[in-house]
């Protein structure tokens, strides 16, 4: 299905603030049909003088009259005199007589939606950029209760907010929408100076859990929040602004033990403020869910500190070892371990500094590169190192064997094929969707007689590159002539 975005960007004739102020109002589409228990569809103007259907919005609480989705199509030839003159005249148009869609009654209204222009004249602010439908299912019709009038009512409001470029809001915070209140959680309706005209049972269960035991009709809203939340316990500063409906704004009010996330609209008339409608959810179980994600988040951010911390400290107890040990052979085995000790710390230290599980190899490699070059140089080596390409972003399974597994590719090239000389260490990545190769040369010694070294290292370079990577390494070279070394690691390996 095609986005927004993608329905506008064909047709050619908004620029990116209209697009902006269009995402806006489809982010709204939800509390909109849920207010006028109607199906609710943006339409745009098309390159060919018709309307094109960019989104669409189902109530939740009554019958759809769109059981497919119909965005992408045209405007229907019923819809289409109504939708063009809110279009040209920037004035809501209310169907005369219903109009019946495949056997069902419907009430249609035609709102256009108009863009606040920061900088425009009257003139330029009047003009629309797409117009909103309301379909009203008349089929199910019964008389309405006082919840429903004064949820009509609210959306009438808004619909001539969005007439005249009042509504959405562009100072409105954007906030995740996930927890976002919605008309069903319940909505308290107030008027200019604050007071409660109106709260559904949702809303007034709410405060209820939190304990106000009272009506909250004839209520002054902040007076009910200030008499509720304990002296003891920091507000938010928002709250003030939000439960008194001067800004649209959502935030958090919590009291024994409950947490109730508000958000207000405001309601004008032309400028003017008239009210305003506060919707309210019970998000308590939410909240709670949400802390033990972060709990949970920093568990893992400190196990992974501790790791790297050990880590290092392991390495430095085998550094101090090999310093003091009198056997060069010995020296040697633990200056090898020191170092694929230290290449696996920069993995975890990488992942100790996020709570990502995937991390920047090209990062990780550097620091990886520049501990090779400090430990592997002898006294009489002059190793250069050189990095091209990218490797990406690594789930962090497959980066350790990877940096493990180059330290000592790279390790050996410097050692082995660059004893006692001067000489350069490529390493090169490429990498596609389906492949990562990354190609190790060096120009050294190359490989005596073509043989490959039978060591720990190589063994260890075999089992991470073949057992935990499922991948390929391939060593070519001669003596006298350096030595390459092919690594290829499938793609599916990586992305798993």
């Amino acid at each position: 299905m095609s986005t927004l975005s993608d329905l506008a960007q064909a047709q050619g004739c908004l620029d990116d603030e209209d697009v902006e102020w269009l995402h806006r109002l489809a982010g709204d589409g939800q509390l909109l049909a849920d207010l006028a228990s109607a199906d609710i569809v943006i339409w745009i103007a098309s390159a060919d003088g018709s309307f094109i259907a960019v989104a669409h919005t189902r109530p939740s609480g009554a019958a759809t009259l769109f059981y497919r989705d119909i965005v992408g199509e045209r405007v229907r030839p019923q819809w289409r005199t109504q939708v063009q003159g809110a279009f040209d005249t920037a004035e809501i148009v209310d169907s005369a007589n219903p109009d019946w869609f495949e056997e069902t009654p419907t009430r249609v209204r035609a709102v256009p939606i108009v863009r606040a222009r920061r900088n425009g004249g009257d003139g330029e602010r009047s003009r629309p950029i797409g117009v909103l439908t309301r379909h009203t299912n008349l089929g199910e019709a019964r008389t309405p209760s006082r919840q429903q009038i004064t949820f009509n009512e609210a959306a009438d409001d808004l619909f001539s907010m969005i007439s005249v470029g009042e509504f959405p809001d562009l100072s409105a915070p954007t906030s995740p929408r996930r927890g976002a209140p919605r008309a069903s959680d319940g909505l308290i309706r107030i008027d200019v100076d604050g007071v409660v005209t109106f709260a559904s049972p949702n809303a007034l269960s709410a405060f209820n859990r939190m304990g106000f035991d009272e009506e909250l009709e004839g209520e002054s809203l902040v007076e009910v929040t200030t008499r509720i939340v304990p002296p003891s316990r920091q507000v938010d500063e928002s709250l003030p602004v939000v439960v008194t409906g001067r800004a649209p704004w959502r935030t958090d009010v919590e009291a024994r033990g409950v947490t109730v996330s508000l958000r207000a609209i405001p309601l004008k008339d032309h400028g003017t403020r008239i009210g305003a409608i506060v919707l309210c959810r019970d998000v308590s179980e939410l909240r709670h869910q949400e802390q033990e994600l972060i709990t949970k988040d920093a568990t893992i951010r400190e196990i992974h500190h501790r790791v790297k911390n050990n880590l290092q400290t392991v390495a430095s107890l085998l550094r101090i070892q090999a310093r003091r040990t009198h056997s060069e052979e010995a020296r040697d085995a633990l200056t090898q371990a020191m170092r694929r000790v230290e290449s696996i710390a920069v993995v975890h230290d990488t992942l100790a500094g996020g709570l990502a599980q995937k991390v920047d190899f090209d990062e990780v490699f550097a620091r990886v590169l520049k501990l090779v070059a400090e430990v592997a140089s002898a006294p009489n080596t002059r190793a250069r190192t050189q990095s091209t390409g990218r490797f990406g972003v690594l789930p962090s399974e497959y980066a350790t064997p990877l940096a493990l597994a180059l330290t000592e590719v790279v390790t050996n090239a410097v050692e082995h094929g660059l004893a006692g000389q001067e000489g350069l260490v490529t390493i090169e990545a490429q990498r596609t969707d389906e492949n990562l190769r990354v190609t190790v040369r060096d120009t050294g010694h190359g490989l005596p007689e073509g043989r490959i070294g039978q060591g720990l290292g190589t063994q260890i370079i075999r089992t991470l590159i073949q057992g935990e990577l499922g991948g390929t390494i391939v060593w070519e070279g001669s003596d006298g002539e350096g030595t390459t070394v092919t690594i290829d690691i499938p793609m599916r390996w990586v992305n798993g």
